[in-house]
């Protein structure tokens, strides 16, 4: 298992977020971010490969971006965040980071996960 998982709940339907686009970056030396990976969630609204070549799990810092326009798109309705994008950092390559994303229509937040 990769040493970054995520998954997204969607709070104004209390289901998981089955099918959201999510992209993985990790920020180079030059302070720009770097493709990892392209996926997405699955049918319980996670993403568990995120990373998966594990050589390139590094110390540093990482984004993780949602592509929440068109998930909401496919359920006809509006959404306020086009994307939800969430940068944290990874200093002990032998913890696991889960980093979670809780949405709706107009509002999102996330928490360091288990």
């Amino acid at each position: 298992m990769s040493g970054i998982t995520t998954h997204v709940l969607n709070t104004s339907s209390g289901q998981p977020a089955q099918g959201i686009k999510i992209q993985l970056e990790f920020m180079n030396s030059d302070g720009n971010f770097d493709i990892l990976s392209d996926t997405c969630t699955n049918s319980d609204g996670r993403a568990p490969e995120l990373l998966t070549d594990q050589s390139k799990f590094l110390e540093g810092t990482y984004r993780i971006t949602f592509l929440t326009k068109d998930y909401f798109t496919g359920l006809d309705q509006k959404c306020f965040y086009p994307y939800a994008s969430i940068i944290f950092d990874i200093e002990d390559l032998e913890s696991h980071y889960h980093v979670p994303l809780l949405i709706s229509n107009y509002s999102y937040s996330t928490y360091r996960g288990s």
